[in-house]
């Protein structure tokens, strides 16, 4: 519980951040308390630093809950993906190829910044460069993108080479 006032007390409000508890294990049988258990958590933010102070915080509280009850804590902290960073001219430059490509219409230029994980982040790290995403919409019955069921729609890939080729041919040019 006390992982939830992680954000609320410590992370400035014009920040994103979230603390997920997404996994709880402990012992087997029902009428004996464990010796051990494992909170598996999630953090997500936009800024490294806000990560950085979120990993502290998280670190202090879990060392200082476990000392109380008179119990060890064993912290494994997993970095996860950094921030996808875009840089304005690549996004600029990808925005006006799918404009000539598919029409103004069809291309959302301010697409809200999302925190899922991307690995796509470290080479954005390594070079300037921007995440696109060509739209293929909805699947059949609803399903997501990572999910097994997901049905891509085949007759995206040609919008999707026509980009792609067009972006490569407007950068080198």
């Amino acid at each position: 519980m006390a992982l939830q006032t992680v954000v609320s007390r410590n992370v400035d409000p014009n920040e994103s951040a979230v603390v997920t508890v997404g996994r709880l294990r402990s012992g087997e049988a029902l009428n004996v308390i464990p010796a051990e258990a494992e909170i598996g958590i999630s953090v997500r933010s936009f800024s490294a630093a806000v990560r950085a102070l979120l990993k502290e915080r998280i670190t202090a509280l879990v060392n200082a809950t476990a000392e109380g009850y008179g119990a060890k804590a064993e912290i494994r902290y997993i970095e996860g993906y950094p921030v996808v960073d875009n840089a304005t001219a690549a996004v600029t430059l990808a925005g006006d190829v799918a404009t000539e490509l598919v029409g103004s219409e069809r291309v959302e230029r301010e697409f809200p910044r999302m925190m899922g994980s991307e690995d796509f982040a470290y080479m954005l790290q390594a070079c300037p460069g921007a995440l696109v995403r060509i739209g293929n919409g909805p699947s059949e019955g609803g399903r997501g993108l990572h999910n097994p069921h997901y049905d891509f729609h085949d007759s995206n890939l040609t919008v999707g080479a026509a980009f792609w080729s067009r972006l490569a041919e407007r950068f080198l040019a």
